[in-house]
């Protein structure tokens, strides 16, 4: 007689339940377990029944064999829907989704949503039958729930990389956070001085009848509004510069929109700077630098997950809005010159056609100030016509508009609750590597005691497993 030892695995040693007759129990269970649920072993070529809350599918293994890593391909994984007394497969899933499923595995790897079935109803589907995350991707960039993701081209330094993340990314740290924050508030309250310095009250004194050729205006408020403006300028004039240095891709940076946007909210500032200086300043060429300024508003959009949706919108939105304005550009002519030749004469408003053309705009655009009106019949039947005109012609594109708002706006929310999961899932790991320090180290406190159950050890602490020849 042979006999011969091996050692038992110390996570089973350590069971606190060995040497008890639940242990004993506890071992028969999980050898029985799966029993019953496993479904007949089958060939390659033979067919398998699926039925899907009532409507069965006939497909072969072979087929679903194409992708072994999802449920359906897997037969340990699809056994516990097996129903041994029909002799098929029930899952208690979506049916018209099942259709587009099934025909992935057909294809070879295509997935295509159906028209009727609901994107976020078959995507739960699709994550159901555990189809590959590609496939998933793609179904919902097509219908619009999420974005292409883009690839970040970050700078190959590490103190680069910082800098660049830091001022780019807000969700990057804290600091990148905090400096969001302040530059909203520099935004704001540049925006706030712009309104603010042409109120009356801070308006300069009028140039008197009698004053000289070289008489300047004493305003006392110049010095504060400069200074102000000059704070607010070093600091976008530095952000700005900053980027710059950091970004990785130069060319790309200085042509994307929004920097573009930063640009023109600081050149006003230096040229204002440069027509003072040169002392040949006119009237005019202030008005348009300072009018200039108001370009600010548009740096909000960096930080503004709101007016990145209306510029995406407007984006995507560009050829009905091309098409509406062409729409209204015909109808204007049209209108324009009707209500001249029912209403046209030397003592009426509408002296000429192009002095139409502001009277046909605000009728189709349902606006009407009144300023000018028609009094003749043909002329109000004219008027009557431009307006509902304009009522068709601008409800035409609206839909088109609506439904890249909303499809933008899917994927923006879609982008929070996944940045949420996120947050949670990385904190779910925190808590577990948390508990897993704690139970090492009571285990380390505790190591080298041995406790016996309440019952005797009935086993030895280090069984060995014996094997007679």
């Amino acid at each position: 007689m042979l006999t011969t030892a091996a050692s038992v695995p110390s996570s089973v040693s350590n069971d606190p339940l060995r040497g008890t007759g639940l242990y004993r129990y506890k071992q028969i269970i999980e050898q029985m377990d799966g029993i019953g649920q496993t479904a007949p072993a089958a060939s390659m070529n033979d067919p398998i029944v699926i039925n899907v809350s009532g409507k069965r599918f006939e497909t072969y293994e072979e087929t679903l064999a194409r992708f072994p890593d999802t449920l359906l391909g897997s037969p340990n994984r699809r056994a516990k829907f097996f129903n041994p007394k029909k002799g098929e497969y029930f899952f208690d899933r979506h049916r018209s989704a099942f259709d587009a499923v099934l025909y992935y595995y057909q294809a070879g790897g295509t997935l295509i949503r159906p028209e009727h079935v609901p994107p976020h109803v078959f995507v739960n589907e699709a994550i159901f039958y555990d189809l590959p995350e590609e496939a998933l991707n793609q179904v919902q960039q097509e219908a619009g729930i999420v974005d292409e993701p883009e690839e970040k081209v970050l700078p190959k330094n590490y103190y680069i990389n910082v800098m660049w993340q830091t001022l780019e990314y807000p969700e990057y740290s804290l600091l990148a956070k905090c400096l969001a924050i302040f530059s909203v508030v520099i935004i704001v309250f540049s925006l706030i001085i712009f309104c603010v310095e042409t109120l009356p009250q801070f308006a300069p004194p009028p140039k008197p009848s009698n004053a000289s050729a070289d008489w300047e205006a004493n305003d006392p408020y110049a010095k504060t509004w400069f200074q102000l403006n000059t704070f607010v300028i070093a600091w976008f004039t530095g952000e700005y510069i900053l980027r710059f240095l950091c970004a990785p891709e130069k060319i790309k940076f200085l042509i994307s929109s929004l920097n573009i946007i930063d640009l023109l909210s600081i050149l006003p500032y230096y040229v204002q700077l440069a027509i003072d200086d040169g002392g040949s300043s006119s009237i005019s060429v202030l008005r348009v630098v300072r009018v200039v300024r108001v370009f600010r508003v548009f740096k909000l959009s960096r930080h503004s997950r709101g007016l990145q949706i209306l510029g995406n919108t407007l984006r995507a939105s560009l050829n009905e809005l091309l098409m509406l304005m062409f729409f209204l550009g015909i109808g204007v002519t049209i209108f324009a010159s009707c209500v001249y030749y029912a209403e046209g004469g030397i003592d009426s408003d509408f002296a000429s056609i192009p002095h139409s053309f502001w009277w046909a705009v605000v009728t189709m655009t349902t606006v009407g100030y009144g300023d000018i009106s028609p009094t003749t019949f043909w002329g109000k039947i004219v008027g009557a016509l431009c307006a509902i005109s304009g009522v068709l012609t601008i409800a035409l594109p609206v839909p088109v508009i609506v439904s890249n708002f909303e499809n933008f706006y899917n994927k923006e929310v879609n982008r929070r609750k996944e940045e949420q999961l996120r947050k949670e899932e990385e904190e779910r790991k925190r808590q577990q590597e948390k508990m897993e320090r704690s139970k090492n180290k009571d285990e380390k406190s505790s190591r080298g005691i041995l406790v016996c159950g309440v019952n005797g050890c009935d086993e030895p602490p280090n069984p060995v497993a014996q094997t007679t020849v």
